[in-house]
């Protein structure tokens, strides 16, 4: 009995990094890409991480604009 509760406990600790790793990926990554796009990526980095998670990434996703700096030829 305490090696399966303790084999739970293990795995929640395991989901919650992973789930954390992806969380604060999350938040990079926005950053990242609003600065690409010409936006304040401390301001869209703030809304994905405090807008009740992963709402806030979804806003970004669906607000973004649609041109990149990858899409611009020179």
């Amino acid at each position: 009995m305490g090696e399966a509760i303790l084999g739970l406990g293990i795995l929640g600790l395991v989901l919650g990094l992973v789930g954390l790793i992806i969380y604060v990926w999350s938040i990079i990554w926005a950053y990242k890409d609003a600065e690409r796009r010409g936006k304040p990526g401390w301001l869209v980095a703030i809304v994905v991480a405090f807008l009740a998670w992963p709402v806030g990434l979804i806003l970004w996703l669906i607000i973004r604009p649609k041109n990149n700096s990858y899409s611009h030829h020179h």
